[in-house]
């Protein structure tokens, strides 16, 4: 029995979900999200809740039978709450504001990083050592993240450069005369 694949997955106020075929598509405040799901489960919707159970004689309906409740999860969470990264900069010199619809970084390169935001995310500073980002798929919004941090990622000796709020970055020691 899968742990997470038998709780049911609740629907809160203001957010409708259409299941046809094998594509759930959920409708909140904060858009409409979509996923395809394997023939190997089997996807109901009970009142409020939306129940998910494998199929008899598919082999591979246990191993879906999870992600797939926790993929419809994150389309209900995703369009009633939505989800949001902090990004930490560290460094002298390091800094990022929002310019338009692109997110300026100094990094310590010669030239700052322009990166463009894609469409159904949004990136905020609050100050120039912060990053806010923020959207409504859970999946995109943790791509962006990991895209930012990939830049300058942490460096284990002063620590300097781009980590998720609340990394731990294990440090070591420098040299020795």
């Amino acid at each position: 029995m899968s742990r997470i694949g038998k709780n049911p997955v609740p629907l809160p106020d203001g957010v409708s979900v259409t299941i046809a075929d094998q594509t759930v598509t959920a409708k909140g405040k904060l858009g409409e999200l979509s996923a395809w799901f394997t023939d190997d489960v089997e996807i109901t919707q009970d009142g409020n809740v939306i129940v998910v159970a494998p199929r008899e004689g598919a082999p591979r309906a246990r191993q879906m039978w999870g992600m797939s409740r926790s993929v419809i999860n994150n389309l209900v969470l995703g369009v009633s709450q939505g989800f949001n990264k902090k990004l930490e900069i560290t460094g002298v010199g390091y800094r990022a504001q929002v310019q338009g619809r692109d997110l300026v970084l100094q990094l310590g390169f010669s030239h700052e990083v322009r990166y463009p935001m894609p469409e159904g995310i949004d990136i905020k500073c609050p100050d120039q050592t912060t990053i806010e980002i923020s959207g409504a798929d859970k999946q995109k919004v943790g791509q962006v993240a990991a895209e930012i941090r990939g830049y300058r990622p942490p460096e284990p000796y002063k620590g300097k450069g781009v980590r998720y709020s609340g990394e731990y970055i294990v440090r070591k020691e420098g040299k020795k005369k």
